[in-house]
């Protein structure tokens, strides 16, 4: 049973086999009349996607399609849409809902709401499991869909539905800009963004990896200078320095902390926005004492930032580093294989969907 009635995507049946796609029919949630229908031309894989289909992150509802950097074409708007209309390219995050109506929400801080439905894997009130991108429709509430500006194409804007805005949302919160010092840790996924947006936002930056091969890249990302986390007492000269780390890593669970809390300046942060499957290293209360430090993380980011996000790629030419690959069985599970192993430089791009669903 084709559109509207049900949607089409590739989809995991077993955790234990988690590369293994199929095509596979499903039945989306009820249209509203804040829903947009979308067409979907492409999707990023992110790292959050591996962690769902691999349990690292727990069980989830299964079948599972994932999928959460959707870009695509608005096919049907509800009678309340007022920010998208029929034929717009728009995209879609991590997240598809929230009540809008609780403090959290009415404060800009919706991707904390209490009430949020994830974009894939999380239930809607009518007991509808949420499906992802990796599909040939996806619904969407308006608030959660964000019109693509035309001179970002498709492919890039992908990544930054979730990657993009997951640490655009953490250093503009901290006021990251001229006369800050901001460190980039673990040039992956989320920190190549990092550095990115970091520099465009005019702040110093300085990328830490302990992969001296990605020296080349970093610096053509943006940053100021490459620190190899691997070189012995490579903390040392850096010492009350960083007002600010991002850590986009997905290993912190096998970091001395203790070495980079030490590189950050007065009252500075380390801040998480890399997720592992396993719990970061022991701490003691007296590691922040030092220099007053603190550890924080964050989830996503708000619909104002992602379109602020949107208008400096747009207006600066920003552009991640990508590798497309044809969305298929065989192309999912080499994306998710890849990025399991971190293969990748820097995001993977779901292409060629009119080829598998048709027009």
């Amino acid at each position: 049973m084709p559109y509207p009635d049900m949607f089409e995507g590739y989809m995991i049946k077993d955790q234990s086999k988690w590369s293994d796609f199929e095509k596979k029919e499903f039945k989306p949630k009820k249209f509203e009349d804040r829903d947009i229908d979308i067409k979907i031309e492409c999707c990023g894989v992110c790292g959050s996607d591996v962690h769902t289909i691999t349990g690292g992150w727990g069980e989830c509802p299964l079948p599972i399609c994932v999928g959460h950097e959707i870009i695509g074409k608005a096919i049907k708007v509800g009678d309340k849409v007022t920010t998208v209309k029929v034929g717009d390219r728009v995209g879609v995050g991590a997240q598809i809902r929230a009540c809008l109506e609780c403090k959290l929400c009415k404060a800009d801080n919706e991707n904390y709401c209490p009430h949020m439905v994830d974009t894939y894997g999380a239930p809607y009130e009518d007991g509808t499991i949420a499906q992802g991108g990796y599909s040939s429709h996806i619904r969407a509430h308006e608030y959660f869909t964000f019109p693509i500006p035309d001179n970002v194409e498709s492919k890039d804007a992908g990544p930054m539905m979730c990657a993009g805005l997951t640490v655009w949302s953490p250093l503009v919160r901290a006021k990251v800009g001229p006369g800050k010092k901001v460190a980039i840790l673990g040039i992956g996924g989320l920190g190549h963004f990092g550095l990115l947006w970091a520099s465009a936002l005019g702040a110093e930056v300085y990328a830490l990896s302990h992969s001296p091969n990605k020296k080349t890249d970093a610096l053509k990302l943006g940053a100021k200078e490459f620190i190899c986390t691997k070189d012995k007492d490579w903390a040392k000269p850096w010492a009350f320095t960083f007002d600010f780390i991002l850590n986009s890593a997905d290993m912190t669970h096998e970091f001395n902390i203790q070495e980079y809390m030490s590189t950050l300046n007065v009252n500075g942060e380390f801040h998480n926005v890399g997720l592992p499957d396993k719990p970061l290293p022991q701490m003691m209360a007296q590691d922040f004492a030092p220099n007053g430090a603190k550890m924080g993380g964050s989830h996503i980011g708000n619909r104002p930032e992602m379109l602020a996000m949107l208008k400096l790629a747009s207006e600066k030419n920003i552009k991640p580093m990508i590798e497309t690959l044809d969305i298929s069985e065989k192309g999912c599970k080499e994306a998710v294989e890849r990025v399991k192993v971190n293969d990748i430089r820097y995001r993977f791009t779901l292409t060629g969907y009119e080829k598998v669903f048709g027009k």
